[in-house]
């Protein structure tokens, strides 16, 4: 398989003080990754870099094969064969929607610009629209229309910064489903920038989570889920707690909870106390439970609450229960433990 994009120990500063520290990950042609985390932690520029409107310190950053950038050398970005598609979507206002898309295709005659406009838009599902505005438009349709832009003159990878931060979140994840079905129709190769998990989970093959400038982990949505490769992982992905608890055999841990069985997924050992991370789908809600634990607040999910318990020790676990089983604040509800995936590191 092709190698479309590899980044080598990319380091990225502003006046001296780095932002991106070592980073380095690889996207194979027609696969789609994205870059996940906080504000500040280093994503957006090390998207940029990628694009070529941010140098490198240290490190390489090469292009189906090529070079394109390491200190003291940045290939300029429209040499890059790169195509962006922004926050804000930057359609020419203007302009018709087939001129939109139709920009960037310079070096076409008219019928081949034609075939390939008709083409694109009907991949969207926006056959017939091509005479509208941009204001003519929904929020969807012009993020579609952004996409296909960029998508037009075929380019090597395609770089989406936080391109759903703009519509709401039941749109944000329709449309990141969507457009990776885009994208693997159209064969390109592309990575994501966004701060919302869900954006991630539906639309890359392979997610880096940044966090402080560093690369935590690029790994599928299911391993960085249930094998975290580190707390900062484990505390960012999903929802959970994390409780004490104490190593007391291969797939054991001795917590306030009783003990918990399971396959460890992180690196511990036996006697070793440990941070053991429970996820709301750790704790299934048991009415024949001996094992009781005070409900402190719910939230309705529809077909679900998202209940929070206290245990003894006052710490707070995360529960979800069918939304059939209505309890209320103060009740005492029964639970059990069922934990496939061990993920517990060494208490500081």
């Amino acid at each position: 398989m092709q190698r479309q994009l590899e980044v080598n120990n990319a380091t990225i500063a502003y006046a001296e003080i780095p932002v991106v520290r070592g980073v380095s990950l690889e996207l194979d042609a027609g696969e789609i990754g994205c870059l996940l985390g906080p504000s500040g932690c280093g994503k957006t520029s090390l998207l940029r870099a990628i694009a070529g409107f941010e140098p490198l310190t240290v490190g390489e950053i090469h292009l189906h094969g090529r070079c394109v950038t390491r200190p003291g050398m940045t290939l300029a970005p429209e040499k890059r064969r790169v195509g962006m598609v922004f926050q804000d979507f930057a359609l020419y206002p203007h302009l018709t929607v087939t001129d939109n898309v139709a920009f960037g295709l310079r070096g076409l005659g008219r019928r081949e610009r034609r075939r390939r406009v008709e083409e694109l838009l009907t991949l969207v599902d926006l056959q017939g629209q091509g005479e509208k505005y941009p204001h003519q438009l929904s929020g969807g349709q012009q993020q579609r229309v952004a996409l296909i832009r960029a998508m037009a003159p075929r380019p090597d990878i395609l770089l989406l910064d936080e391109p759903f931060s703009g519509l709401d979140v039941e749109l944000r994840e329709q449309l990141a489903r969507e457009v990776r079905g885009i994208l693997q129709r159209d064969g390109i190769t592309a990575i994501l920038v966004t701060h919302d998990q869900h954006e991630a989970f539906a639309m890359a093959d392979r997610i880096g989570v940044l966090g402080e400038g560093h690369l935590r982990q690029w790994a599928s949505g299911y391993d960085l889920y249930h094998r975290p490769a580190d707390h900062f992982v484990a505390d960012f992905i999903g929802q959970g707690v994390f409780i004490s608890g104490r190593v007391v055999d291969a797939g054991q841990v001795e917590t306030a909870l009783g003990r918990v069985n399971g396959v460890f997924v992180t690196e511990v050992q036996v006697g070793e106390p440990v941070e053991l991370l429970l996820r709301p789908d750790d704790i299934i809600h048991d009415d024949a439970s001996l094992m009781q634990l005070e409900v402190v607040e719910k939230a309705f999910r529809g077909a679900e609450y998202l209940y929070t318990l206290k245990m003894q020790d006052g710490t707070r676990l995360l529960c979800m229960v069918q939304s059939h089983h209505d309890h209320e604040i103060g009740e005492m509800i029964g639970i059990t433990l069922e934990v496939g995936h061990l993920v517990a590191f060494p208490t500081p």
